[in-house]
Parts: C-alpha cells; sequence; structure tokens
C-alpha cells in the first residue's frame, strides 16, 4: 500500500511523496486503466495484458455458459485517458482531442 503515514520536516515530505509516486504509477491499478498500471500503459505492456484478461474470462465463460447473462467485461482500453473528466468543459475536451 501506498504510504500513509504524516511527515514532518522537507525530507521526510520528499521521501513520502517519491514512495507514493512509485506506489501509485508502478503498483497501483487504475480503473480509468482497466487496470493496469500507468507503467505497464506508457512501457506497451497492457496490450498483452488485456488481451490475456479478455482470454481468461472468454474460457472462463465458454467453460461454464449459464454464469454469464451478458457478453464478458470489455477489456479494450482508449487511446486517450483523462484525469478527471468531469473537471473538464466540453469545449476543452474538443480542443484537446
Amino acid at each position: 500500500d501506498y504510504p500513509s503515514k504524516p511527515f514532518g520536516g522537507l525530507e521526510e515530505a520528499r521521501a513520502w511523496t517519491l514512495k507514493f509516486v512509485r506506489w501509485y504509477n508502478q503498483e497501483h491499478k487504475h480503473s480509468g486503466l482497466k487496470f493496469v498500471t500507468p507503467a505497464q500503459r506508457h512501457t506497451g505492456q497492457d496490450a498483452a495484458i488485456l488481451a490475456r484478461r479478455e482470454q481468461v474470462y472468454r474460457d472462463a465463460k465458454n467453460r461454464n455458459p449459464q454464469r454469464w447473462s451478458q457478453d464478458t467485461r470489455n477489456w479494450k482500453l482508449e487511446d486517450q485517458v483523462w484525469l478527471n473528466p468531469e473537471r473538464i468543459r466540453p469545449e476543452e475536451l474538443q480542443q484537446a482531442a
């Protein structure tokens, strides 16, 4: 887990921040990234991970179709991912696209 202990001095704050950033980018699986880490996304590992997940779900559905009332989860990741898109006005999103 990411560090949650409060800090006192500047060096302690820097150490906490570095630890948090490492956790956030290297370990935390983001829902907006279909549960891969930002590092996996940036290095291109996400495609193989998500393809494997899609295959696992498809195999599970084929083995036990009565457990599935609909299609399996969509593991396709959008080309662009936004942090807090609800805070961006639609006209700003159009300009950024």
